[in-house]
């Protein structure tokens, strides 16, 4: 009888340590899904010597000149853009301090930086290698690098009526490109921080056509990016994630199987060995519009990239489109009604994309953190405050590093 009261007390004492078990882990809250929310930064907001090589920007604020001189041209039209925290240099790390804080507190957990390399040289470097980099709590956030490898003209130039100056090119040899990412891989990939998809350091390209007839062709693009990669391996990496903008700018190529002549930007993607793609602005592929109609039209690209490409695409949202402060004749094509409201909406929607493609990293990104000069910018102004910034958070909630 002893032994059969004991077995009993141990057969509820088990069934009561399961249950109270079972309830504890039910009343913990649902394990959220981790998602990389990612905000391109135009980091020309500083005041770069090399400004004084094609003479733009001579108050030293860098593009800030172009916000704060910008005038509305017709009745209505929201400009200027006035930040709420002013104008900053960004390349100073107390301020990037500032802004980290902000952006890892409302959901954005990576910067890509907007890189250049002109003439043998970097440009607006110091924003990420100073500012960034020189913050505090840098490590609060990830980051990697976009080669803006565009030509660069007069476009800056928010006095010239004339756009079509070229102050430098963007197309560059085979000796210039392996000078170029051996100080990719020594000074940016080192850094702990520097944003990875299974281990390999990311690197986007923006105009791979203008790559491509730099180096001579799809070929000799291969090679160089096939050599980048095994400098990569030898600093220690697993690899190289080389991720590409996508927009028209990618050529078509032909198939590598034998007796198919079809040419496709995909056909394109894996001969340069891409791993994955995403956009950089929904105007380099819808018309622009009102923004609710805009970025549902926008969303509509989303899924016939899937279903174009064999490689992965991350969805990418925009806030707005208006390079008006930037052109000081006629009014220039832009996104009207922009908000934040609908702006969420499409945060939703990039986010069960994600979720919808399980097989793929969680990265979202977004024009922009700053883009003020193109009306695209988290940042807070004295229009909307954080709200834009807000709607990260509420749809994604506090980054995770």
């Amino acid at each position: 009888m002893a032994k059969m009261n004991g077995r009993i007390l141990r057969l509820l004492f088990a069934t009561l340590f399961y249950t109270v078990s079972m309830m504890a882990l039910q009343a913990q809250p649902a394990k959220q899904r981790h998602y990389d929310v990612a905000a391109y930064v135009w980091p020309a907001y500083q005041p770069d010597t090399r400004f004084k090589d094609i003479g733009v920007f001579k108050d030293g604020k860098g593009e800030w000149e172009a916000i704060y001189n910008a005038k509305p041209k017709f009745s209505g039209h929201n400009q200027p853009h006035v930040p709420l925290w002013g104008y900053t240099n960004e390349a100073d790390p107390k301020v990037m301090e500032k802004k980290i804080d902000a952006a890892a507190s409302h959901g954005i957990n990576v910067f890509i930086y907007d890189w250049y390399w002109y003439d043998g040289k970097p440009f607006l470097e110091n924003g990420v290698s100073k500012g960034f980099l020189g913050a505090r709590n840098r490590n609060k956030m990830k980051f990697y690098l976009m080669w803006a490898n565009h030509d660069h003209n007069s476009y800056l130039d928010y006095t010239a009526v004339d756009k079509s100056k070229i102050y430098w090119r963007g197309g560059v040899d085979r000796a210039t490109f392996n000078t170029m990412i051996a100080h990719v891989i020594k000074d940016f990939f080192s850094q702990p921080n520097y944003y990875k998809i299974n281990g390999e350091p990311v690197f986007s390209i923006y105009e791979l056509s203008t790559f491509i007839k730099g180096l001579g062709g799809i070929k000799e693009a291969k090679e160089a990016l096939d050599y980048f990669t095994q400098k990569t391996k030898e600093a220690g990496f697993p690899g190289l994630h080389l991720q590409g903008v996508l927009w028209a700018a990618i050529p078509s190529g032909l198939s590598a199987t034998p007796g198919d002549t079809s040419s496709t930007q995909n056909n394109t993607v894996l001969d340069l060995g891409l791993k994955s793609l995403t956009n950089y602005q929904w105007c380099h592929y819808v018309p622009m519009d009102r923004y609710d109609r805009w970025g549902d039209k926008a969303m509509e690209g989303w899924f016939k990239f899937s279903k174009d490409f064999t490689v992965p695409f991350f969805p990418h949202v925009s806030i707005s489109w208006d390079p008006n402060p930037r052109y000081p004749g006629k009014l220039q094509g832009m996104v009207t009604n922009a908000n934040p409201a609908d702006f969420k909406r499409f945060l939703i929607a990039a986010k069960k994309y994600a979720d919808d493609h399980p097989n793929q990293p969680k990265l979202i990104t977004i024009n922009a953190w700053n883009e003020w000069a193109e009306g695209s910018y988290l940042e807070p102004d004295k229009q909307h405050g954080y709200a834009y910034l807000d709607a990260v958070k509420q749809v994604f909630g506090v980054a995770k590093k």
